[in-house]
């Protein structure tokens, strides 16, 4: 299996064995709030994987066994709100790679998958989660704006009132929680999750690669006239101007003032 790194000091890694790549991405650290350029890197990554006519899958995990608790708002602390919304479509650009890879595509959900990294998980076709893992959008509470496209991820997966159920609360939910509405794809026992991963992959090497390929745009097709419009809609501001500083900043008072992990 080779190894290449696209990301900020290999954050952002790719491990390829010639039929499946396994794309690993943050330090471990900081629940894996990834910062601009590991966004952008993910978007790299995504991009040099997209033309791989010889790949049946890709794999996205977190390191640390965490998957990603979204950006790291830390990176905004006084950057200003054009900044902030700057980097909100960034991350979108990076989804939208994810989203057009050809092949299967699967998010390995262990520890949490909040706001932009429940984004990064829906983004993947299925997701195989942890049974100790937390999935959700708690973003609306720091003067963040949901874009479209966001609620539109989730509302093809669970409908519009639990997607707005989700937002207007904030709160994360249990994996099997998740799975039962239908935001999460398959959760498993947090000692069987490797196992479960191989077993899976293992299924899909039993197809040629182009069945594969073909049921993915059969389902992605039937889908476009939902997507389409959100799609073209141009970059919308991603944070209350009025509220967004302060409440940013009351959050990461209060995280520095708890104990490190």
């Amino acid at each position: 299996m080779t190894d290449s790194a696209v990301g900020t000091a290999g954050s952002v890694t790719i491990d390829d064995d010639g039929s499946l790549a396994v794309v690993t991405f943050g330090t471990g650290e900081r629940l894996n709030a990834l910062r601009s350029q590991e966004w952008d890197a993910l978007g790299r990554a995504a991009g040099e994987l997209a033309d791989r006519g010889d790949l049946r899958a890709v794999v996205f995990r977190g390191r640390g066994g965490v998957f990603c608790s979204g950006s790291d708002l830390t990176e905004w602390d006084g950057a200003g709100v054009a900044a902030f919304d700057r980097s909100f479509w960034q991350l979108e650009q990076t989804l939208r790679a994810i989203e057009d890879l050809p092949m299967p595509t699967l998010a390995v959900v262990e520890g949490v998958a909040a706001g932009g990294g429940c984004q990064l998980a829906l983004a993947c076709d299925l997701q195989l989660t942890a049974a100790s893992a937390q999935v959700g959008m708690p973003v609306s509470r720091l003067g963040i704006l949901v874009p479209a496209s966001f609620a539109t991820r989730m509302s093809l997966r669970i409908g519009p009132s639990r997607t707005k159920d989700l937002l207007y609360g904030g709160r994360l939910l249990p994996a099997e929680e998740a799975e039962r509405i239908g935001l999460m794809t398959t959760v498993v026992e947090d000692e069987r999750l490797e196992e479960e991963l191989q077993a899976l992959l293992a299924g899909w090497g039993r197809f040629p690669p182009a069945s594969l390929r073909a049921a993915k745009s059969a389902v992605n097709r039937g889908l476009e006239p939902l997507v389409a419009p959100v799609r073209g809609e141009p970059p919308a501001p991603a944070a209350d101007p009025l509220e967004f500083p302060g409440r940013l900043a009351a959050f990461l008072r209060r995280r520095r003032a708890r104990p490190s992990a």
